[in-house]
């Protein structure tokens, strides 16, 4: 199975061994340049995917007062707002 269709857990997991790995100090140096690149990759599409299924879950609203609130997104309305960048 191709990184692209393993489940984010599953992702999740390769880079905890990785990091197992790097951490064991057995590897040789080339291996371990070649493991980290992989999973600083892995972590950041890790990342994009925890980004873009907030996005979907939450919206930032502002009201004329000024008071921001967070509120789930229907499905309804999901793209008709701009979301805002979450600050996590």
């Amino acid at each position: 199975m191709s990184d692209n269709r393993k489940t984010f857990e599953e992702r999740l997991a390769m880079v905890e061994q990785i990091a197992t790995h790097l951490e064991s100090g057995q590897l040789g140096l080339e291996e371990a340049i070649h493991q980290f690149e992989t999973g600083m990759k892995c972590l950041g599409e890790l990342e994009k995917e925890l980004g873009d299924a907030r996005q979907r879950l939450t919206m930032i609203r502002t009201d004329a007062a000024g008071n921001v609130s967070e509120v789930q997104v229907t499905e309804s309305e999901r793209g008709v707002e701009e979301v805002e960048d979450l600050p996590f």
